[in-house]
């Protein structure tokens, strides 16, 4: 791995964070109802799943996606349905009854976490990156084990950065979040429900 190759690397990561794709959608709408603390440890839970997607990737299963293309729809699935219920999830709280009730929904860490992890370990679009693109800028013939480890070790900094990012922005215009928060997740289920349309026909 040459150092254009890493600074290629990074242009990739970067426009795929800079994007507001799923996780970014699910950081932005759990900072509206949470609060930025919480949605650390989903992006915990979206970064640990990025680490076990290229460990074995790399390590383990190899063209395991190449070869039993069945085993990427099965997940595809599994990922469609996970969104749809995080929409319903988001969209159960847009309800004025329930936004402007002393009674909230609460979440432990774990749920927190789970909700990052399953987003992330789902995501066809990871999938995708790790066992196609991911592999093509490590050099087998050499130290891998340690471009692996440069390699992952940005992704996930940078992916945990930019999630993080997307929590603080939506906390900073919290006066303007409250007074449209249930416009804002009826929207946030809405883009949930069309990424995972999108996903099915693709």
């Amino acid at each position: 791995m040459f150092p254009l190759e890493y600074l290629l690397f990074l242009q990739i990561i970067l426009v795929l964070f800079i994007t507001p794709g799923t996780p970014r959608i699910v950081i932005i709408s759990y900072s509206i109802n949470y609060g930025v603390k919480k949605c650390l440890w989903t992006a915990l839970g979206d970064i640990f799943a990025n680490i076990i997607q290229a460990t074995l990737v790399i390590f383990v299963i190899g063209s395991f996606f190449i070869d039993y293309p069945i085993s990427l729809k099965i997940l595809k699935w599994i990922g469609v349905l996970y969104l749809c219920y995080l929409a319903y999830d988001i969209y159960y709280r847009s309800n004025p009854e329930r936004t402007n009730s002393k009674k909230t929904v609460k979440k432990s860490y774990l749920s927190f976490f789970k909700d990052g992890f399953l987003v992330a370990g789902t995501s066809p679009k990871a999938w995708m990156f790790f066992p196609f693109i991911f592999p093509q800028f490590i050099d087998f013939n050499s130290n891998y084990i340690a471009q692996f480890v440069i390699l992952i070790s940005t992704y996930v900094i940078l992916d945990f950065l930019s999630l993080m990012a997307y929590a603080l922005l939506a906390n900073k215009i919290t006066t303007w979040i409250n007074t449209n928060s249930k416009t804002i997740n009826i929207i946030s289920s809405g883009i949930l429900v069309v990424i995972a349309i999108f996903i099915i026909f693709n």
